[in-house]
């Protein structure tokens, strides 16, 4: 398999956590820089969140842009306190570090990268798609340049997780989605429909506190720390002690699409709706005329969630 040329935005919470590690570690990834976004906590504390994960991977190389603080129209709804905690990692404490992020602001990145790089990239978003609205905003052609967007993001089938039929990051900034899926730009939507089939539990943090490798004990306590708190928040709000694995699975998707099963379809987005705000919608009374975005509809659990633990433990 050949490696991933690969721009992450991130909005990082926990789930992102484990994206970035999954990034940041795999063989199968050259990442050219991480992007962030205000989402499960403000776009500052996601930024330093990401310099630290980062850093807790030996990968310092990685240059850190900061985005978007709000969504296109209106203001953000502030941090997801009850599922990521006070500083979006369980309150994990990371040691004090000198490293900033770098001064080009994230879209101006976005566009240049993707220029140097024509029909190189693989974009992966794993929040809301602001930064990538204001990248098409500066320059509509990248969208024709760009290999494939993978996102994390939306509902086929599956029920929303913030409104009975929206999910949180195509609900917290719905006309950045509209933008995004009517650019013309080749999408693969990984959404509820098969993020919520994969469940995260307590033999899997024993796993990677058993099996990581030497020198990567800080890691395995930070991936120990988040997850337990995360688990907890789930059970909290769900009953179930465990969690879903939405972010890291986009970038698996990215890096080995062979992971899902999809279909194609044509998603609109919703953005005048009240019930239906934020939702991604396909008319599935026939074969479209014509579509925009692949979606995920099913996922091999157990070859995914192997090749994260393995990636993790490394």
């Amino acid at each position: 398999m050949s490696q991933v040329n690969m721009i992450l935005d991130v909005d990082t919470g926990i789930d992102d956590s484990i994206a970035l590690l999954l990034a940041l570690k795999s063989e199968d990834v050259r990442l050219l820089g991480i992007t962030t976004v205000f989402g499960n906590v403000s776009v500052e504390q996601a930024t330093e969140n990401t310099l630290q994960v980062a850093n807790l991977a030996g990968r310092s190389d990685v240059p850190v842009l900061m985005g978007a603080d709000r969504p296109l129209l209106g203001e953000w709804d502030g941090p997801v306190v009850h599922i990521h905690g006070p500083n979006g990692v369980g309150g994990y404490s990371f040691p004090a570090t000198d490293r900033k992020p770098g001064k080009e602001r994230a879209a101006d990145f976005i566009v240049r990268t993707v220029n140097e790089h024509p029909h190189e990239l693989t974009l992966v978003f794993v929040g809301r798609l602001t930064n990538l609205a204001h990248a098409l905003a500066k320059d509509p052609g990248i969208a024709s340049r760009v290999k494939r967007l993978v996102l994390m993001g939306g509902a086929l089938r599956a029920p929303g997780n913030v409104t009975p039929v929206s999910e949180a990051n195509i609900w917290g900034d719905p006309e950045a989605a509209r933008r995004v899926f009517e650019s013309g730009m080749p999408i693969t939507m990984v959404g509820l429909d098969v993020t919520m089939a994969v469940k995260l539990n307590e033999s899997h943090i024993e796993r990677v506190v058993r099996e990581m490798a030497p020198g990567g004990e800080r890691q395995a306590a930070f991936i120990e720390h988040i997850l337990r708190f995360y688990f907890s928040a789930y059970e909290r709000e769900n009953g179930i002690y465990g969690s879903p694995a939405h972010d890291p699975l986009a970038v698996a998707v990215a890096i080995d699409p062979s992971f899902v099963e999809t279909e194609e379809h044509d998603i609109r987005i919703e953005t005048k709706g009240t019930v239906s705000y934020g939702a991604t919608l396909s008319d599935m009374r026939g074969t479209p005329k014509r579509t925009n975005a692949s979606v995920c509809v099913a996922v091999d659990t157990e070859r995914f969630t192997e090749y994260l633990l393995r990636v993790l433990c490394r």
